[in-house]
């Protein structure tokens, strides 16, 4: 890949929908334990991501250092107007909005091996919080970073 992509994908579902935990009962001389999994909800939205990527041409997943900058998109709710009215240029602080960090972890896994092979290899990342203009969104832009080589002597 030279360049960057930047893919628009479905607003993102919250990692306590993302993954799962079930607590498998002790028995037959093992401990209970707890096993996290990820849901059918997650499948579903890595596959429409998978989607998006193939219709941009993108087949292969990156196998190198990326940058990622993410740009998160609220619903913009009917009322927002009087929202405006009422909060002023803080409005968009009284609509609802999974955080930041939740959604960094839900795409960085939903987004492993579609566009980059593990998640090992974001080397940069940005992540932003969007006024809301409308339907609800994720702006995802990954870039490869290319590395120089290390130059002997220098050390």
């Amino acid at each position: 890949m030279s360049g960057q992509i930047e893919l628009t994908l479905p607003y993102p579902i919250s990692a306590n929908r993302y993954w799962a935990t079930r607590i498998v009962p002790a028995g037959r001389g093992r401990k209970a334990m707890a096993l996290t999994y990820v849901t059918a909800e997650a499948k579903a939205y890595k596959a429409e991501i998978q989607k998006i990527a193939s219709r941009i041409g993108l087949l292969q997943p990156l196998d190198q250092r990326v940058s990622m900058s993410i740009r998160l998109y609220p619903h913009r709710p009917l009322d927002w107007q009087k929202r405006v009215k009422k909060l002023g240029d803080q409005w968009d602080n009284s609509v609802q909005c999974i955080d930041l960090g939740n959604c960094e972890k839900v795409l960085a896994d939903a987004l492993q091996g579609v566009i980059y092979t593990d998640d090992k290899w974001i080397w940069h990342e940005e992540k932003q919080r969007m006024e809301p203009d409308g339907e609800a969104r994720v702006v995802v832009t990954i870039a490869a970073i290319h590395s120089e080589p290390v130059r002997g002597g220098l050390l």
